[in-house]
This record gives structure tokens, sequence and C-alpha cells, in this order.
């Protein structure tokens, strides 16, 4: 696999060149560099007239290029060098330790000792303070439900990104092989493989929206719903802690563990604990809450957080413990906590006193009469409808659902695209030994032959509101002062890889073409057209481009760039996910706004596929 990150392979057109006259870090000394090559202001508006504008609603047969769909495989645990266990045993496995737990529980409740354990510690952890006034108030209710609710969202969406790169790892990058976690078949041994050819398909009415590759208004219900969790969630706390209600969920002697090894010998005995759940949770509930509430809760948010490139690149002491793929697994985890969680509870709300229960939690009262299962039914109505609805929403409205992520998700975002990462985090030990191909290559004739001409005729044209417009050949580019990084890649999709870029530093460029103040964004334009035709293209705001860690690269790994990694040149902007990191880049625009480029939103991925314009998160 190593011999991927810099492959030997061509493209079926492709004619053998060495590109040995581009291999230093500068031109030939027997050469003499040319001179910069003027063009007129507005000669890298042409790329504009190439690009699209896409569409406004989701039409699935011709989604992402008509992606075709594809199915994964039933979920696999990695147990060996080359061994996998299907997760689909752990049902008939399940089952047959449940019947042997519920019997072996039945069997040691007749033990003298064990009765004498239950009785001495029934399970049931009261506090004081609570059993004096009983009961719940009625906010437990109103967030219990705006939990749910938003839940809904969180999760299917979270599967739907999962989908995308449908394999977890421990290490900092993404090798092939050494996944721990799958649900999709190994990676074949075609050079031109994709990441985006890896993910997998939903049904409609599991994932969100439920399409493949739909990461883009998977990732906006996902993060703009999360942030309303989180502040459901700090309204939880504020009210947990401000009321004494805290008492029922934290733990607060040691004690709670015995009643817990009792509490659940009772349940798996089927002869359930006496139920006090208006004064006190047992000491298995109690526990269960505590490490719900206190210990998932903050575990999705800080591994959610990092995933971020922006914050990776910042933090780099965190960073260097919390990789990106420990952070995603991590997540992946706490995801599974929270849907076993949810599964436990519902199953015994419903089979260890329904109307009682459903009082405690939606009626906020004591007894056994119909009033909490009413409104527990009509809270379940308003899940469902937003179940059902929510993916034909998506598909008929996704610039709302794009606008309502941003203006959820955009402020925080904002937060961490001023973070100036300086270089250094990584050496050439943590260069990765496989680095993911994506994107639609370059099928052009402009591009075929340039690629077979060494891209001798090749030229960036950097123009828009600057006041020295240039035209600068591969020669010209390697003249310049060389700027070298180890970096982390981010993939939107999930997975990442660390390599060595060489090439020219953007503050080099701001310096030679001199931005006008009016300049706020910078436009690169691709050689290669997106999956729905047009040329692919990305704004970057402007201040980003003098960033330590920005640069024009024509060198990875110490080899010029392969056809698959974006020859003849690429963008590194290492505070954004790796779809702004324009490959293949044939012209580069300075302009005041992006509105009028394109769709209007900032990017190929952004008009046909609903990403942001600004991602590092």
């Amino acid at each position: 696999m190593a011999a991927l990150i810099t492959p030997s392979y061509h493209p079926p057109w492709e004619v053998t060149c060495s590109m040995a006259d581009n291999a230093g870090h500068s031109g030939p000394a027997d050469l003499a560099t040319p001179s910069r090559t003027s063009i007129s202001p507005e000669a890298v508006r042409s790329y504009r007239t190439h690009l699209t504008t896409g569409e406004d609603t989701v039409d699935p047969a011709t989604w992402a290029g008509s992606v075709p769909q594809a199915h994964g495989i039933a979920p696999r645990l990695r147990t060996g060098r080359g061994s996998w266990f299907n997760l689909l045993w752990l049902l008939p496995l399940g089952l047959v330790i449940l019947i042997s737990a519920v019997a072996a529980a039945q069997g040691l409740r007749h033990v003298p000792a064990v009765r004498h354990f239950i009785e001495h510690y029934p399970g049931t952890v009261t506090s004081a303070g609570l059993t004096r006034t009983g009961g719940l108030p009625a906010w437990t209710g109103v967030q219990h439900f705006l939990n749910l609710f938003l839940m809904l969202f969180i999760v299917r969406a979270g599967l739907q990104i999962f989908a995308d790169h449908p394999r977890l790892y421990w290490t900092r990058h993404s090798t092939p092989g050494r996944e721990w976690f799958r649900a999709q078949k190994p990676v074949p041994a075609d050079p031109l493989w994709t990441a985006k050819k890896g993910s997998i398909s939903l049904p409609g009415q599991v994932g969100l929206p439920g399409i493949r590759h739909s990461i883009g208004l998977a990732r906006w219900w996902h993060l703009g719903v999360n942030v309303l969790w989180v502040l459901n969630g700090l309204v939880f706390y504020a009210l947990l802690f401000a009321t004494g209600q805290w008492r029922m969920v934290v733990p607060t002697s040691w004690v709670v563990f015995p009643h817990a090894v009792s509490a659940l010998l009772q349940y798996m005995s089927l002869d359930w604990p006496t139920e006090t759940a208006w004064v006190g949770y047992n000491g298995l509930q109690q526990i269960a809450y505590f490490i719900t509430v206190f210990v998932a809760a903050p575990a999705a948010l800080v591994t959610g957080l990092g995933m971020s490139p922006a914050l990776s690149t910042r933090f780099k002491r965190i960073s260097k413990v919390l990789s990106i793929q420990a952070a995603r697994s991590l997540h992946f985890l706490v995801l599974v906590w929270f849907v076993l969680f949810t599964i436990v509870h519902v199953s015994l709300v419903f089979t260890t006193g329904l109307l009682r229960n459903l009082n405690h939690v939606y009626a906020a009262r004591a007894g056994g009469d119909w009033t909490g299962f009413y409104v527990f039914l009509a809270s379940m109505m308003v899940v469902l409808a937003g179940w059902i609805t929510a993916t034909p929403f998506t598909l008929r409205h996704p610039r709302t659902v794009q606008r309502l992520g941003h203006a959820l998700i955009g402020p925080v975002q904002h937060l961490f695209e001023h973070v100036d990462s300086s270089p250094g985090e990584y050496t050439e030990k943590d260069i990765s030994p496989y680095f993911w191909h994506n994107g639609q290559y370059p099928d052009s004739p402009e591009y075929r032959k340039l690629f077979e001409s060494d891209f001798a005729g090749y030229q960036l044209q950097i123009g828009g509101l600057v006041d020295n417009p240039v035209a600068l050949d591969l020669r010209q580019l390697r003249a310049m002062p060389y700027h070298e990084q180890i970096t982390q890649h981010f993939c939107i999709q999930g997975w990442s890889g660390v390599a060595k870029w060489g090439g020219v530093s953007m503050r080099t460029i701001l310096d030679l073409v001199e931005p006008r103040p009016e300049a706020r964004w910078v436009v690169f334009y691709s050689l290669g057209d997106g999956p729905d035709k047009g040329l692919y293209y990305d704004a970057h705001p402007i201040e980003q481009m003098s960033h330590r860690l920005t640069m024009l690269a024509y060198d990875m790994n110490g080899e010029p760039l392969s056809y698959g990694h974006g020859a003849p040149l690429r963008l590194r902007n290492e505070v954004q996910l790796g779809f702004k990191q324009v490959k293949w880049i044939g012209g580069i625009e300075f302009v005041a706004d992006f509105a009028d480029i394109g769709g209007g939103h900032g990017g190929y991925n952004q008009d046909h596929e609903f990403f942001g314009y600004r991602q590092p998160l």
C-alpha cells in the first residue's frame, strides 16, 4: 500500500514522462528563469464561463453525477490481523447469552448469601432532600422530549456521515486494512480508487437524507441540530443544579455500586426491583444516567470538535493524543452508547410499569392513571412526524437546510477560522503509508495535452482584484522561495492522512500580485470538472491566504504531484476540510464577493452538493 502515496501508474491516455526537469526546488542552474508574464486583469475571469450553477432540489437519480446506489456489508469488528467478526452474529449470541443470564440470575436468587445481599442492598438509592418533597418537576418532561426529538435527527444524520466512509481507525492515518471496524468491502487494488467510491447507501428513513454521498446535507443536520442539543443540555444542567435534582443522577456514595449489582440481579431474574423513581433511582439507573448525562454527552461534544482541522492544527498537544481518527472512533462509540441506552431505557419503561413510568416522565405526577400516556402519545406523534418528513423536506428544500444549518453552526465555525497554526506538529515518520485519492479526475483534451507534455505549456493565471496580475509556469513557480510543511489532511468524509507538501507559500503569491484592499475572497479554479460537469472551484477568505500553513503545492512526499493527487498544482489550506483543497489548479482570482461566481454559494460542492463555504469543523 505504501507505494500508493505517489503512485507510478498512468491513466489510459497518459504517455510516459519523467518530470525530471521539475524535480528540484528551483529551476535548473543552466537555464535562465523566465521573466514573469503579465496578463490582463480580467483574463482569469474566463474560467467563470466554464462553471455550472447546480440545482435547488435533489433528484436522487442524478445526484452527485448519478452516483449509483452501493450497499455495504454487515458491520465487522477486527479480531485479528486478517480476521473479522460479523456483528450480525451478536443477535443469536446475544439471545443465548440473555437467556443464560436470566437462568443464572434466577438460580442465584435462591442462594442464601445472594438473598441476604439483596435484602441489605435492595437497589434503591434515595436522596433525603428529594424524599421529603418527592417527584420530578415538569421541566424534566420538557427536557426529556426535546432531547429525544433532537437526538432523532442527530443520530440519523450521524449514520449518514459514517456511511460516507464506513471505516473506523485508531491510527492517525486511514490506511486500508488497518481499520478496526468497517461496514464495507476491502478496498480494491485499483490505483485510481477514490474515497467517494467507498461510500455506501442507507435506507431513506434510516440515514438523513438517506441517499449515497449526501454528506453535505447530513452535516448541516448533524452540526446544526447539535447546536440546539448543546443549548438544551446547558439549560438542563442549569436547572438540574438550581433545583437540586442533580442528587437523582449523581452518585454521592460508594454504596451505589452494591445497590447497582443488586438491581442488575433483580432485573436479570425478571423479578423487578421495587420501583421508587418518584423519590430516587436505583443504583443501576443512577450510574447509567450519570454516564449518559455527565460522561457520554460531554464526550460527544469533545470528540466532535476533535475532528476539526482548525482545532487540531491549533491545539497540537491535544491532537497528538486525540487524533481525528481516534476522535471519530470514540464519537461513534458514544453514538453506540446512546442508542443502546435508549433501547434498554425504553424497554424497561414499558415492562416495569408503563402508566406509572410515563406519568413520572411526561406528566410530573405519581400514580397509574392515563395522563402521562396521552402526553407521551402526543409527543410521539410529533417525533414520528419529524422522522417521516425530514428526508423528503431535505430533498425538496436542500437550500433551506443549507441556510438554516449555516445559521446555526456558522457563528461557531467562524471562531475557529481565524486560527493561524504554526508548522512543526508532524515529522517524516508521521507520513501516512496510504493517502486516499478523491475527487473527479480531469479528463479533458486540454488537460491531457498538458499532462502528456509534462506540463510544458502550463501557466497558472492569477488575476482579479490585484495590482500585478501574472501568469506563471512551473519553472517560475519552482524558482520562487521553496515552502515545505508536513501536515494532516482532513476529508469531509472522515478519512485523514499526513503528507509532506512542497511548493510556494501563498504569502509569496500575495507579495507578488499585491491584492487590492477590496479583495476579500480568493477563488481557485481547477482544470478538472466536478461530477455534474462544469469546472471545480472553491473560494477561501483572503485572510487565510497569509496563514503559515497555506500554500500551493507541486510536490508531495519529495516527489512531483501525481495525477491522482492534483498535478501539477494543488492548494493546501490546513484550517479547512479536504474538499476545499482544490487540485489541478489552473487559475486564481481575487474577488470582493463570490455571489456572481458559479451558483453563488462559494464553491462547486457548495453549488451542487450543498456543502458550506466555511468548513473548519
